[in-house]
This record gives C-alpha cells, structure tokens and sequence, in this order.
C-alpha cells in the first residue's frame, strides 16, 4: 500500500464488521463496493449487548446518537441469579463504568443504523451476489457465483463463520462441537423490565435475558450442555414447548419469560479456531471470519467493530500488514475469556456451586468496585484512539 492510503475496496459481507469497515473507508474518502450474498437486509437475529470498546467505534462513526434514538437500551446492570427461584447472586453495576456506556440493541436496529449510513456515504451495495472464491494477488480479485471476477486494490472478507475468504486466506481448522446448544427468542414486553442483563445459572445450564426496543421486547439466549451433537447455525426452528421441557425447573423472571415464549430458534455451539494468518496478498479477514467466538462474554458484535475500525485506520496508513497484530492477541483473550464462562454459570448444586455463589456475593456487596475493574481490559479498550489502532 502506498503511504496515502487506498482508493477503492471491495467488502464480502454486509453484517455489522463489514457494513462498519465500508463506512469507515468511505468516510475517509475510499471508494468501497460492497458485495452480499443475501438477497435484502432482512431482521433477522435478535439481541446484541453493544458494550462501551464497542460503542466507541459507533461513536467515532457517527452513529452513536441515533442508536439510542432507535430504541437502544441503557444498560444499568448485569445480575447473576439462581435458577430455582430467581434468587439474586450478584449484581455488575454498569453505571461504574466512568464516562462510558453499554446498550443492548436489536441486532436489526444496528444493522438498518449501519446500512443507511453506508448508502449516504455513496457506499455501493450489491445485494443477491453470492461469492464463489477469492483470489489473493496484485490485484485481489473476488469470483461470484454466476462467473464474474471482480477487483480492488484490497478485499476485506467479513462474510463470518463459513467464510470464503478464509479459505483463499488460511485455508484449513476443523470446528468441534463444545457440547452445548442455544436457543434464542424474543417475547413481547410492556416497558416495565429493568435495564438489566440477567443471567440465571443452573447445573449444566443458564439463560441471559435483557430488554430490547425501549423495552418493548425481552430478549432470550438458554444454553443446554448436551451430549448429543446438534446442528451449527441459529436459524433452525425449534419447538417452544422442548425449550420449556429443559428448563422446567427454572423460577423467577426467567421461569415467567419461558412460559411466553411463542416462537424460537436452536443452534449448536462450536468452536472455529482462530485463524492462523488473517492477511495474505491484500486479502484480510476480520469478524467472524478470522475469530468466530461463543456467545459466554457478548463481544461478537463488538470485536468486529473494533476490527473495523483497525483494519480501516491500517489501509489508510498504508500498514495493512500490522492490522493482525494489532489485533490477534485480544481477540484471543477475549475469546478464551467467553469459554471460560460457561463452566461458572453451569456449577452442578453441591458445595462447590454454593462456595462459588458465596464469593460472587460477597463480592457484589463488599468490593462492586473492584467486581468492576476486572472487565477494564474490555471494556476500556478503545480503538478509535491511535495508540490502539
């Protein structure tokens, strides 16, 4: 790359890492050609938690005002509870975080945010255009599925889990299934929830719930550890009365959000590696695409924002070869970081379950503080700042 930058590009993916990283670039005067196999943006997904190392991107963007104008929820805490009867353990106290925000978002909201922005940007977005292969080279070029070879002087890859470019990029890594499935669904809701991400913990399972849509809606994640393999991907429909079934012993808000639920989707959790090598021949990979993540820490959305942004401020530099480095090693801690935390919420009852429910309590009340500092590295974590990007 030259020392000035770019002047075109090419995204795979119109998700939030892809629409993030065009908008970026367009606004820094780049040409950028958007390229998205789905046919239209439709709603699909549900709840995000758009912690504050994410919002900062948003911010730098722009976007940030108008998010919480679109029904972009508060957050004022995240509380850990008992699945018997909803007995509270612990509460985070998000309003500690100083000069700093999280929201929980529709992930369609974010999605409609971000596009409308990369349409005035002069953003060009092809819809309908699944791609057939990328090909690493000076210039890269990205192969459609109708035959069509397209060209930039760079192609950033966000097309997630089951990602084309990876392929060209670092072809190879097996996934495994971690033996855990989700579930996910929203019910309707009259305003009157609080602000609050729940997490209620029971042996070998747990659900988060939390408001969407100035309250409107509740969203639903239930996590089952399951010996039996089930299928990747979060579209599947599943039957709401089997979702009931695994969590019957569930009381409390929790328990009263399940007997609403009408409609869900089922997918099975696995771990992709984090690729090897993110960039090869000006094809680079950021998302999903390079470090898919379980959904234990709520970073997906948010690490592909920061991606954005990085990748964006290296092309422009002309320092696209330091973009992995900037970025591997705390995509990997924050990775390991969401697969640690499903073994805390899913403690079998017995001595270590209430041992570990004792210190989270104790905690909570005697030092929230310090129960606070402990996510600095997170979400203090700002890259819109040069030193970090």
């Amino acid at each position: 790359m030259s020392p000035r930058g770019i002047q075109k590009a090419i995204v795979i993916g119109a998700g939030i890492g892809g629409l993030a990283a065009a908008l970026a670039l367009a606004q820094r005067g780049v040409a950028v050609r958007v390229i998205e196999q789905a046919p239209e943006i439709a709603e699909v997904g549900a709840g995000l938690q758009i912690s504050p190392n994410g919002l900062a991107v948003l911010r730098a963007l722009g976007l940030a005002e108008e998010l919480v104008a679109r029904g972009a929820v508060k957050a004022q805490a995240v509380v850990l509870a008992d699945y018997k009867a909803g007995r509270e353990v612990a509460r985070l106290d998000l309003r500690r975080l100083a000069d700093q925000s999280y929201f929980f978002v529709h992930r369609h909201d974010l999605i409609d945010l971000l596009a409308e922005a990369v349409f005035a940007a002069g953003v060009t977005v092809d819809f309908g255009k699944p791609v057939r292969e990328v090909l690493p080279g000076t210039p890269p070029r990205a192969v459609l599925a109708n035959g069509d070879a397209i060209s930039a002087e760079v192609i950033l890859c966000a097309d997630g889990l089951h990602s084309v470019g990876r392929q060209a990029v670092a072809p190879g890594g097996q996934a495994f299934f971690t033996g855990q499935v989700a579930w996910r669904a929203t019910v309707p809701a009259d305003g009157s929830d609080p602000a609050e991400a729940r997490v209620t913990m029971g042996p070998g399972r747990h659900i988060v719930s939390y408001p969407l849509r100035q309250g409107r809606l509740m969203n639903l994640v239930a996590v089952q550890e399951r010996a039996e393999w089930a299928a990747e991907g979060w579209r599947h429909p599943a039957d709401p009365s089997d979702l009931r079934r695994v969590f019957a012993d569930f009381g409390g808000p929790a328990g009263r959000l399940l007997e609403q639920v009408r409609a869900a989707r089922v997918w099975g959790l696995f771990r992709h590696p984090v690729a090897p090598c993110w960039l090869r021949e000006n094809v680079a990979l950021l998302g999903d695409a390079a470090h898919p993540t379980l959904p234990f820490l709520a970073q997906g959305a948010n690490l592909a924002l920061e991606d954005a942004w990085v990748l964006s401020s290296c092309l422009m530099r002309g320092e696209l070869d330091t973009y992995q480095d900037i970025r591997r090693d705390r995509a990997i801690r924050v990775i390991e970081t969401a697969s640690g935390n499903a073994w805390k919420y899913h403690l079998r009852d017995g001595p270590i379950r209430r041992l570990a429910h004792l210190g989270l309590s104790l905690g909570s009340r005697v030092a929230p503080g310090a129960m606070m500092r402990q996510f600095d590295w997170l979400y203090g974590h700002d890259v819109t700042k040069s030193s970090q990007s």
